[in-house]
């Protein structure tokens, strides 16, 4: 079993969320809000993506520019990106074929367009 695709995405308004597989067909997307209630909402959201996957996930992070810093600070602590976990591995990227899409829930083109560069 491959493991699936995690990508996140972190905007003034939003965080979003897109999980593929490996043949790039979306698995669930999810638009959370900004600021968590607890510091590890974030890495137990995606360690349950990982556990139900049955592989260890590579999450992608893209921050926009105008986002707030206590948003990031909110998420990920005093770093610059959270602390990766056995089951949890994050990388960040800079933001910049169409497969089975799920409707609903709002635009997340920026996301499949760095999904499409990372495969």
């Amino acid at each position: 079993m491959e493991s699936w695709k995690t990508m996140l995405q972190l905007t003034p308004r939003s965080i979003r969320l897109l999980v593929t597989d490996h043949e790039r067909n979306e698995v669930l997307k999810a638009v959370l809000p900004p600021f968590p209630r607890h510091p590890r909402e974030l890495l137990t959201c995606l360690e349950g993506l990982a556990l139900w996957s049955g592989e260890a996930v590579s999450a992608v992070i893209c921050v926009e520019r105008r986002v707030d810093p206590r948003c990031a600070e909110a998420l990920f602590g005093d770093g610059l990106l959270p602390l990766d976990s056995a089951l949890v591995r994050f990388d960040c990227l800079s933001p910049q074929s169409r497969r089975r899409t799920i409707p609903g829930v709002g635009d997340f083109r920026q996301l499949r367009l760095l999904n499409a560069r990372r495969a």
